[in-house]
């Protein structure tokens, strides 16, 4: 029998597996936050079991409104969201999608957010005996009690928050970083140094749209993060460089259309990646990411991703 792809080793079948801390993932492509619910519409397309991981909603200790409409826009080659991390809270959260996410057997991960250190550690504590495998941090949120700036902005905080919560979590954590910053490599280190598992990178740019026959701003909030292919090369450079300044998994994330974007992630250093604004131009598009990349893994005699993995220098 001849395999597919012209290689001739029957019972040859990629380790598409990967490990970040001490969790294991059967592949390396979960979905970005804020793109992928916690996957009960999705699931109408696909079975999530499919996925190395989902990666949830953010969720916070208090259900979050959200800011005003409009708050999506449509940009050259992605878009613009400032949604503002609404979300149902975290008792509604435990109640209802992680038992919904443990129908499957993929591995979940909760992105966590807050406003202050405080409101991080309430939800990683009601986390702790909650059913689920890791938690990625999202450090974009503004600090309220440093006057707005984002956590992940200042390599200070960068390192006084991951230890806070390093300290009270019994999952994994995962630290996702900010690319409004002038150095990624500081915060990636920041965030090592105070006992991360990971890094996941990159979060959204900050950008902005007017309407000029309107003379206004498209979105209510001024400024929204920007996701898509446009920011990918922006996020390859990214992982790469924080891929080689810390030695922790770096889970990559920023424009993935498809296998051979998640390839270039993998190849600059990234253990992990993460699908986002392409599920919502196609609800298969993670699914058709762990496809491709073991199609691409068959075709080239790759028995792991280890042989790939940073091959760029």
């Amino acid at each position: 029998m001849e395999l597919k792809n012209n290689v001739s080793d029957a019972s040859f079948m990629p380790d598409m597996s990967v490990n970040i801390g001490s969790v294991r993932l059967d592949n390396p492509v979960t979905t970005a936050s804020g793109t992928f619910g916690s996957g009960a519409e999705y699931s109408q397309f696909f079975d999530l079991s499919r996925l190395g991981a989902v990666t949830t909603k953010g969720v916070a200790n208090i259900p979050w409104e959200g800011n005003p409409t409009p708050r999506i826009a449509e940009t050259y080659g992605g878009m613009l969201n400032a949604v503002g991390l609404q979300n149902p809270g975290i008792d509604l959260f435990c109640k209802r999608d992680i038992p919904f996410l443990r129908r499957f057997k993929t591995k979940i991960i909760v992105n966590v957010c807050g406003k202050s250190t405080e409101d991080y550690l309430s939800v990683v504590e009601r986390l702790a005996d909650e059913d689920i495998d890791l938690m990625e941090i999202n450090i974009s949120c503004p600090n309220v009690k440093e006057g707005g700036i984002a956590f992940g902005q200042d390599p200070k905080a960068v390192e006084a928050i991951t230890a806070a919560i390093k300290k009270v979590a019994k999952q994994p954590v995962i630290m996702k970083l900010s690319p409004n910053v002038t150095d990624i490599t500081v915060m990636a280190k920041a965030a090592e140094a105070a006992g991360a598992d990971a890094v996941s990178l990159i979060n959204t740019l900050t950008g902005m749209k007017i309407d000029v026959d309107r003379r206004r701003f498209v979105l209510a909030n001024k400024t929204g993060g920007l996701s898509g292919p446009a920011i990918k090369p922006v996020a390859v450079r990214m992982v790469y460089q924080a891929a080689n300044a810390v030695k922790i998994p770096v889970i990559g994330m920023g424009g993935i259309m498809n296998a051979y974007d998640a390839l270039e992630f993998i190849m600059a250093g990234a253990t992990a990646v993460a699908v986002g604004t392409a599920n919502f131009t196609d609800p298969l598009a993670s699914v058709k990411v762990v496809d491709g990349i073991r199609d691409y893994m068959i075709k080239n005699n790759i028995r792991s991703l280890d042989e790939i993995r940073g091959c760029v220098r």
